[in-house]
């Protein structure tokens, strides 16, 4: 079963798969700071005489924060993969472009 959408409209749904995915894990790497800033005052406020750094040292040693870096990094790679998805949409573009001047070529110069 060929795909008969236009190039075009597939390389559009690509870009914009990737727009989304991307712009979602700019927005967990733009909030780490903030996400962690948050934990340590949560942990400052449990527990009030541990000093700055015994308190970062206990939020980035938390499942909590893990899980958030994790989350981050996740999104990431998805954002990653729908990168590539739309550079093999552009491809896909190009290569087709590419066998219709050959088909035009041919047809041109057969006898």
């Amino acid at each position: 079963m060929s795909n008969t959408r236009p190039q075009s409209e597939l390389y559009r749904e690509a870009y914009e798969r990737f727009v989304s995915l991307d712009a979602h894990a700019r927005m967990l790497e733009e909030t780490k700071s903030i996400v962690f800033n948050q934990m340590c005052a949560e942990l400052n406020g449990d527990f009030p005489g541990l000093s700055v750094a015994k308190v970062e040292q206990k939020v980035r040693a938390s499942d909590r924060y893990e899980a958030f870096v994790r989350k981050m990094v996740d999104a990431r790679t998805e954002a990653n993969k729908a990168k590539v998805a739309v550079e093999v949409a552009r491809m896909r573009y190009w290569e087709n472009s590419q066998d219709r001047a050959d088909e035009r070529f041919t047809a041109r110069t057969s006898p």
